[in-house]
């Protein structure tokens, strides 16, 4: 007797982000069909939650151009492998998620075999090429959007878009309370703490962490009996901290696994850009932004990009209300001067908090991973 084959979603996930995405929308996907098969290109969280990886994402997670080049090798390596996997396994659905100029051509190629193609998390069209609206247009079934205005840009074009909802709004919630942690982690509720958020890339790490170390320091002087923590990712290596932390002289306590519990005990946090600045919006803990790029990486953005800022809760808002320290800008002076006017002026923190706040209704209640399981079973019916 012929028996059904079960149905099979490809996965294309790049970064750190997309694969903790990945992850959670196939375990959302399992609740409704036990027997779903994913495989893929992505990492720990996906493998996780039973997705069979054909190509470990770690190695290529880069952002800005020169970091490219130097990984070109390693990811036209990943792109030959995911094409001919769509050749050879001929999957029922292509779920790209993020890693944008990647999955554009894998999409791309997909489309040419007749495969649907999902996307989810749209490019910032917003803030740099709105004419990819239609690029993108042509190589997708469906464009999956977490923030409300974008779908807009899709509209305009026709090109079919779904608003599912932020992912970050189901997954920031803290294991235990604000007081339990800072006994778990030995620390002084009485006393001022600084959280330290380099970044969950290598190269982050490299150019991010002795900054901020740096402008630790100069607090710890300035500052008495101030703490430092430090929330490590899972895609960042001991070997990698300890290289950097081992040459500070602060104390620093590093907590795997436990961001949002990490996070939450922090007066202030001093954080890279990216979706770290949208949890920790959501936690309503106030900030400073900073980041750094090669030379090249950042002259080529202030020709392309066309927005104010680059951290997502100043976007979403439409305010400078976080103060960003971007390039030549991020000197642990200018980070240590920020972190010290939040600590120490009470009403500015509370400002910022009242604005954190605002971000935290305009994404609304979540459901993201959920909305995305539903959508993606939609198109395959």
């Amino acid at each position: 007797m012929f028996q059904k084959k079960p149905l099979a979603i490809m996965f294309s996930a790049g970064e750190s982000s997309g694969d903790q995405h990945a992850a959670n929308m196939f375990l959302e996907l399992k609740k409704h069909q036990l027997d779903i098969k994913g495989f893929g290109m992505g990492g720990a969280k996906m493998a996780q939650a039973g997705i069979d990886i054909r190509f470990n994402s770690g190695s290529i997670g880069v952002i800005g151009v020169v970091e490219v080049l130097k990984h070109y090798g390693e990811i036209r390596k990943a792109l030959k492998l995911m094409q001919q996997l769509v050749l050879t396994e001929r999957p029922d659905l292509l779920v790209c998620v993020d890693y944008k100029e990647f999955n554009l051509k894998l999409a791309r190629f997909a489309k040419q075999c007749g495969i649907k193609v999902l996307f989810y998390v749209s490019p910032q069209v917003w803030a740099w090429r709105p004419g990819r609206v239609k690029t993108y247009g042509k190589v997708i079934d469906m464009m999956a959007v977490i923030f409300p205005f974008e779908t807009a840009y899709y509209d305009a074009e026709n090109v079919p878009v779904r608003y599912v909802g932020h992912p970050s709004v189901d997954k920031v919630h803290p294991l235990h309370s604000r007081s339990k942690d800072m006994v778990i982690y030995g620390l002084d509720e009485s006393k001022p703490l600084v959280g330290l958020l380099p970044g969950s890339r290598a190269n982050e790490i490299n150019r991010l962490l002795p900054v901020m170390l740096a402008a630790a320091e100069i607090l710890q002087v300035e500052i008495p009996g101030v703490q430092f923590i430090l929330p490590q990712a899972d895609s960042i290596s001991d070997e990698l901290l300890e290289n950097y932390l081992y040459q500070s002289t602060i104390k620093i306590t590093v907590i795997k696994n436990q961001p949002y519990d990490v996070i939450q005990c922090c007066d202030v946090v001093m954080t890279t850009s990216g979706t770290a600045t949208l949890e920790i919006a959501l936690l309503t803990v106030p900030m400073v932004i900073t980041y750094k790029l090669s030379s090249l990486t950042y002259w080529l953005g202030r020709l392309l990009v066309n927005t104010p800022f680059i951290g997502l809760p100043n976007i979403i808002l439409g305010k400078g209300f976080i103060k960003e320290l971007i390039q030549h800008e991020a000197t642990p002076e200018s980070l240590a001067e920020e972190i010290k006017r939040i600590l120490i002026e009470p009403f500015y923190a509370e400002q910022m908090r009242d604005n954190l706040n605002q971000v935290k209704n305009e994404l609304g209640q979540g459901g993201g991973s959920k909305n995305m399981a539903e959508l993606a079973l939609e198109m395959l019916k």
